[in-house]
């Protein structure tokens, strides 16, 4: 277990590493950063004084290890609020989690709950109904999910703010969690409706009921099964959700990561950029560790 932990962790740290060489590398590519920091009218004088400060009239290597160096020191200043870019992002990050975290208690158990009962009575009317609603959720656009749930539960019925944290109130999290999920649910329902159809077709179903088992402890060996693609894919979703948060933070004026990421663009402001692309990737990758790790909880076979 231990040397499988190493493992994972090593890969991991591989993969932020060609991570930060990737945002680097996308920077450089994209332009002269200092066109993107600083408006069209800017004096040619204002910008030879910022890329010289900020050492980008250096070459390439040596902006490499000054970036380096300004992600060990925070990621410099953010030039919009004149505050370390990292400390931002970090006071973002837990409306981001927890907007997250909400939309996936939404969607692990329904989409768990529609798959079960799809796969339990496959080409049945609950069934068909069960594929369109999934359909829906990986076909319909977040930001479009988001605006109609305002029109109709916050304008048109009043039962729900428009939008805003609200001191964390649920009542504030519900249209945007869903507005989250929704996508969630439709993948992990068709996927977890596939696995436990698998899972039913293999032989020894056939030997339990033979033996006399109940269908509901059937269901149990058949669901623990199928438990191991559906765990991957809710890392997976919970990674997605982290990135689909972007739009809808920015639907429901949510104050996390997202929205503060899409404010950096629109002020040119570099370094919270890298910082919030980063951290977002390392929550990422993170992420995609821990789904590693249970694993072997969930299935003992699983090997390093």
């Amino acid at each position: 277990m231990t040397q499988f932990v190493l493992s994972r962790l090593g890969q991991s740290l591989m993969v932020i590493a060609a991570a930060l060489l990737l945002v680097f590398v996308v920077g450089a590519i994209i332009g002269d950063p200092v066109d993107l920091m600083l408006p069209v009218e800017a004096s040619q004088a204002v910008r030879d004084d910022l890329r010289q400060s900020l050492g980008f009239d250096q070459p390439l290597p040596i902006q490499f290890v000054d970036f380096l160096v300004r992600i060990s020191q925070g990621f410099g200043e953010s030039i919009w609020q004149s505050a370390p870019a990292l400390e931002l992002v970090m006071q973002r990050l837990p409306y981001t989690l927890y907007l997250a975290g909400i939309a996936l208690l939404i969607a692990v158990p329904a989409s768990l709950a529609l798959g079960a009962w799809a796969a339990i009575k496959p080409k049945s009317i609950s069934d068909r109904a069960i594929t369109v609603f999934s359909l829906g959720g990986v076909s319909v656009v977040d930001f479009w999910l988001g605006l109609m749930l305002i029109l109709i539960f916050s304008i048109h019925l009043g039962w729900l703010p428009t939008g805003g944290y609200g001191g964390g109130s649920l009542a504030y999290v519900i249209l945007p969690a869903i507005t989250l999920a929704y996508r969630s649910i439709g993948r992990l329902a068709q996927f977890t409706r596939s696995a436990l159809l698998d899972e039913y077709a293999k032989p020894y179903v056939a030997t339990l009921r033979a033996k006399g088992m109940s269908e509901r402890r059937i269901f149990l060996h058949t669901m623990r099964n199928a438990a191991i693609p559906v765990v991957t894919l809710s890392g997976d979703e919970l990674a997605s959700l982290i990135n689909g948060a972007i739009v809808v933070e920015a639907v429901f004026a949510w104050p996390g990561i997202g929205s503060l990421l899409l404010q950096a663009i629109n002020q040119r402001d570099l370094f919270l950029i890298e910082a919030a692309v980063v951290v977002m990737t390392v929550i990422i990758i993170v992420i995609n560790f821990l789904v590693d790790l249970t694993y072997t909880y969930i299935d003992p076979k699983v090997q390093p």
